[in-house]
């Protein structure tokens, strides 16, 4: 189960964070050590040539746009807010900082294959859809998580083993197929089974390239299961074809 999480469990990182932080001014985990004045002076160059490429390249870009068809801004992410960037070394911090509360020796070895991966780059993006837009008694609200690997072999890897997780555990449904995109993956949640104070949820994964693509879904049980559909279809849509409108 812990291997599932980390090999595949980008969404399971949202989850993590979003559940980390409630109460405010309580910190739940540091960033790499900062570095010497050294490393930031040969840091300096790359980061003033990067700047321009971040905004024309960088993940945050292949997002679904907020208000695309009714996709508002959602839920601040633990303390990132509803729309964070991370770097390679920051997203690493992050998914070694979900499985600390594992016993020290699986969480050393999960620490060394989180190394493997070698990510390059982490977004996340929070939305809400309310009840207006989808015929629905409250507000619909999705995390998705993009992470860039080194190799697209990693992040065909990751994804499968995702999924694979979901569907070991003989808890979830299998949820809707997502047309385009014949190797994306929907769990939800078994119908019904939420109690009154919990939600249902669908959870999404599919890699474009050398990006891992994972959404987790939030909403009224039981879930609007053509809302998950769309969603991601238009979000790998987007990734596929990343001139749309911004």
């Amino acid at each position: 189960m812990a291997a599932g999480a980390v090999v595949g469990g980008v969404g399971f990182t949202v989850v993590t964070v979003q559940d980390a932080d409630r109460a405010a001014g309580k910190p739940t985990w540091k960033f790499p050590a900062a570095k010497s004045d050294d490393d930031k002076a040969d840091d300096k160059a790359d980061d003033k040539a990067g700047a321009d490429k971040k905004s024309a390249s960088g993940l945050s870009t292949l997002f679904v746009p907020f208000g695309t068809d009714g996709y508002e801004r959602g839920p601040d992410v633990g303390e990132f807010g509803a729309d964070a960037e991370f770097s390679g070394a920051q997203a690493t911090a992050l998914r070694k900082e979900s499985v600390k509360d594992l016993p020290r020796s699986t969480r050393r070895e999960l620490e060394k294959l989180i190394d493997k991966q070698r990510i390059q780059g982490m977004a996340m993006r929070s939305y809400s859809v309310g009840r207006m837009d989808y015929n629905t008694t409250d507000a619909i609200t999705t995390a998705v998580t993009l992470t860039r690997l080194d190799n697209r072999t990693a992040v065909r890897e990751m994804a499968t083993s995702f999924n694979g997780f979901l569907a070991d555990t003989d808890y979830f449904r299998k949820g809707p197929k997502i047309k385009g995109h014949q190797d994306a993956q929907c769990y939800l949640t078994p119908k019904g089974k939420a109690k009154d104070d919990e939600l249902a949820a669908a959870f999404c994964t599919a890699y474009v390239g050398d990006v891992l693509v994972s959404a987790t879904t939030d909403g009224p049980d039981p879930l609007d299961a053509k809302f998950v559909t769309k969603f991601f279809t238009d979000q790998l849509d987007r990734i596929d074809n990343p001139g749309q409108a911004v």
